[in-house]
């Protein structure tokens, strides 16, 4: 009997292979199509029209380059077993499985204290329970508990197959040349090295390249000013409508899955929980916008109205934080052209900060291992263009206000 076989079609990597039971089980489980229904770039489509991928879409493309990582180790000799190489690729098909709506623009705001990552694990033995235990090694790969350490660092390291997927993915979707790195090239140079996953001496330009887009996507892309307000107004609806249900306000009611998370969750994420958490996705925020852009509460309506017409707030980017006297000048204008209290109209001039470091020589080691067997940091080979200068984090300051 032929052993069945699909073919997706993707716009990044060409044609993605899915060839085993187990990975048709995972793809076509109800938590892992949810990933269908929520963006990849949160609100980054206000910006880039074309950013509307969804995570399922990167997860089949780091799956697909996780297929082409195993394939290319096991040609240089690593021993990786049929039974790994299963674990790593149904591993990094649901290394996302636990993000909530909207991605990273919500986290910790819809589903409080609760880290994605975290919530994955949850998700991925709950499968794993259903799949009687045929989870078990994907688990242990994901959570780094496999001897084998490189299989882990192929899903979340410094040089994954995840980063490999979103900067390739999202500089396609996003149109930003910037993002461009040769993916191809740095899985052809991958090498295992005393069980630590490394690079060919070969691959030092490819990596130098990939912090560079990396950093320049970060800016460009994922902290662009207008994005970060867009996301941040999100924010503080979602804020303002706990804060009316804590007033004992029933008006917050949407008739769905988020009710749950507002009216009944007790913050302890048990399996209940959980199932409702796997019901989420963007349609219930986005619905709830717009319900809530007719709501009586003149903050709520105001936000609400203003993100569904992309009228969003000015922002302001300096190396600086804003003066104090700034912002309350600014609030103070706020609360006289709405008509509402001081207090409130922090919800239309605020600030904050965001930083991105390219390369940190602390917690992240990308190592080159040379023709002569020594191993060398990425920052620390000659003439690198990843130097200490370049490791230290970049921090701006921004404050959002009505235009």
């Amino acid at each position: 009997m032929t052993a069945k076989r699909k073919i997706i079609n993707d716009p990044v990597h060409g044609f993605i292979t899915i060839d085993h039971p187990l990975l048709f089980r995972i793809i076509t489980h109800p938590y892992y199509q949810r990933l269908r229904r929520i963006h990849q770039m949160a609100m980054a489509y206000l910006v880039y029209p074309g950013a509307v991928h969804t995570r399922l879409h990167h997860s089949l493309g780091a799956y697909h380059l996780m297929c082409n990582a195993v394939t290319e180790l096991k040609a240089k000799g690593v021993a990786i077993t049929e039974e790994e190489a299963l674990a790593a690729k149904a591993a990094i098909l649901l290394h996302d499985i636990g993000h909530g709506p909207f991605s990273h623009a919500l986290e910790h705001v819809l589903i409080q204290d609760v880290h994605h990552e975290t919530l994955s694990l949850q998700i991925m033995q709950a499968m794993n329970q259903e799949f009687d235990g045929a989870l078990d090694m994907a688990i242990a790969i994901f959570t780094d508990q496999y001897p084998k350490k490189f299989l882990h660092q192929l899903i979340s390291g410094q040089l994954d197959v995840d980063r490999l997927d979103y900067l390739t993915r999202d500089s396609f979707f996003t149109g930003v040349n910037e993002g461009v790195i040769g993916y191809d090239r740095i899985i052809k140079m991958l090498v295992v090295y005393e069980g630590q996953l490394l690079v060919e001496e070969k691959g030092i330009y490819s990596i130098e390249k990939f912090l560079v887009a990396r950093r320049l996507m970060y800016w460009q892309v994922y902290l662009h000013k207008t994005v970060l307000a867009a996301e941040k107004m999100l924010v503080h609806i979602l804020d303002r409508a706990r804060k009316l249900v804590a007033s004992g306000d029933t008006e917050i009611a949407t008739g769905g899955t988020l009710d749950y998370f507002f009216f009944t969750y007790s913050g302890k994420m048990d399996a209940y929980a959980l199932s409702k958490f796997c019901l989420l996705d963007d349609a219930d925020i986005s619905f709830a916008v717009k319900k809530w852009a007719n709501h009586s509460d003149k903050v709520l309506s105001q936000l609400c109205t203003m993100l569904l017409n992309r009228s969003l707030l000015k922002i302001t980017i300096s190396p600086n934080p804003p003066e104090t006297a700034l912002v309350q000048s600014l609030q103070e204008k706020a609360a006289q052209q709405l008509g509402i209290t001081l207090e409130d109209a922090a919800n239309f001039v605020f600030t904050g900060d965001a930083s991105n470091t390219m390369y940190q020589t602390k917690d992240e080691r990308i190592n080159i291992l040379y023709r002569d067997g020594s191993v060398k940091d990425i920052s620390e080979v000659d003439n690198a263009l990843i130097q200490q200068n370049l490791s230290a984090p970049v921090k701006k300051f921004y404050i959002c206000s009505l235009r």
